[in-house]
């Protein structure tokens, strides 16, 4: 077919692009189980098959064999829907156990996360971008992960920027592989250069995460089912008045961070309450459906023909902020955190958690404490930051960014 001819033009609806979603996220799954270097470095069935597939087609529409358009509006509601878990699911409690060490992390996150902006945006003026792209080459995208990059980039689009996007998805994939690659080794240097070990039994972690009596039973219900659905719709709903409250302020959020708010309000005031019954496994396993299915159809409708331009400046920006990183646990984690077994850690699942996603730390957490033994600190602190407080900064600095003067220059 000459490349002169116009491209078949397919648009694809809601229903097409969740079955589309589930065979790609199949495909990504098989490629991963086959695969040992995939299966040891975390890499996620959705993320590898959604890549996979946005190759494909992006080759196709470059050859003008054929070319798809995506209703994206289920996506949307399936990011809320993710968000709005992780809110149901978080307790005060919880947050409040970590103590001092949380406190700790939690400020070490906030100065990355105003380095990794300054990095991205100080590279975009050096090549002549658009300052505010800087950002989905920072925090935006390696700190917030593929839903915060579609969040941030759908508002960066209506405003008239161009691939920011598209650059957003690129630079939260390569977070999640270098992420996923590099906090285990890191962490395990740390430990070996400094000579730390941690307990022999997970005696420790166990008294931390000890489940409550009354815990969940393993089998579902249709009430369970609605119930969750009812409070999802809550969070969608008030998530989205409360979003308007602050854009009539000139306060920009992005909605899935109100929709988790919410979330965090319905679990630690309404259900306690019992003014709404919450299951939490029925909300992990909704909340877990809708992550996939939302990264299978944001990564597999990615227009990789967009990112010609910006080649260089991914390339550069990635170099950058793996140096940046590397350069803040060493010097800054480590120490701020104790510069003991835990610190050490927890420097893994910074990394995991700046670069990637709290799945990413988790799984390099993991990795390490199975070799070198457990930190009921770390598997504590670092999910509780990375379900919560992270995604609540990096709005908030985002936020302070864009109201610099030299970011309108662009």
């Amino acid at each position: 077919m000459s490349l002169d001819t116009p491209p078949v033009l397919w648009e694809l609806q809601g229903r097409h692009i969740v079955v589309m979603a589930i065979l790609v996220l199949y495909v990504g799954k098989y490629l991963r189980d086959k695969s040992s270097f995939l299966t040891r470095n975390n890499i996620p069935a959705s993320v590898l098959g959604g890549v996979l597939c946005s190759v494909v087609l992006s080759l196709l529409t470059g050859f003008h064999v054929v070319s798809l358009e995506f209703d994206m509006q289920l996506r949307n509601v399936l990011l809320l829907m993710f968000f709005s878990s992780i809110g149901l699911t978080s307790e005060f409690k919880s947050l409040l156990r970590g103590g001092r060490e949380l406190v700790l992390f939690v400020i070490a996150c906030g100065l990355f996360l105003i380095l990794q902006n300054s990095v991205g945006v100080g590279l975009s003026i050096l090549l002549g971008a658009d300052p505010v792209l800087g950002l989905f080459g920072g925090s935006i995208s390696f700190a917030g992960g593929h839903g915060t990059a579609i969040g941030w980039g759908a508002r960066a689009t209506e405003a008239g920027l161009e691939g920011a996007a598209e650059i957003g998805m690129a630079c939260a994939t390569m977070g999640l592989i270098l992420g996923g690659l590099l906090g285990g080794p890191v962490a395990g240097r740390i430990i070996e250069k400094n000579k730390l070990r941690g307990e022999d039994s997970y005696d420790a972690v166990n008294q931390a995460v000890e489940e409550p009596p009354d815990r969940p039973r393993k089998y579902i219900t249709i009430d369970d089912v609605i119930g969750t659905l009812l409070a999802l719709g809550l969070c969608l709903a008030l998530g989205d008045a409360v979003n308007e409250f602050f854009n009539a302020h000139k306060i920009p959020l992005p909605g899935f961070l109100t929709a988790m708010m919410v979330g965090l309000v319905l679990s630690n005031v309404a259900a306690p309450l019992k003014i709404i019954k919450l299951r939490k496994n029925v909300i992990d396993i909704v909340g877990g459906v809708s992550l996939q299915l939302f990264l299978c159809m944001s990564l597999m409708s990615m227009n990789l023909i967009a990112l010609a331009d910006h080649a260089l400046l991914l390339l550069l920006i990635a170099v950058l902020q793996v140096l940046a990183i590397l350069f803040f646990v060493r010097k800054v984690v480590f120490r701020m955190m104790g510069k003991d077994y835990d610190a050490a850690v927890m420097c893994g699942g910074f990394i995991g958690m700046g670069l990637g996603a709290t799945p990413v730390a988790i799984a390099s957490m993991d990795a390490v404490t199975t070799r070198y033994g457990t930190s009921w600190k770390a598997l504590l602190v670092v999910p509780l930051v990375g379900a919560f407080f992270i995604d609540l900064i990096n709005a908030l600095t985002i936020t302070l960014f864009l109201k610099l003067p030299f970011m309108a220059g662009g």
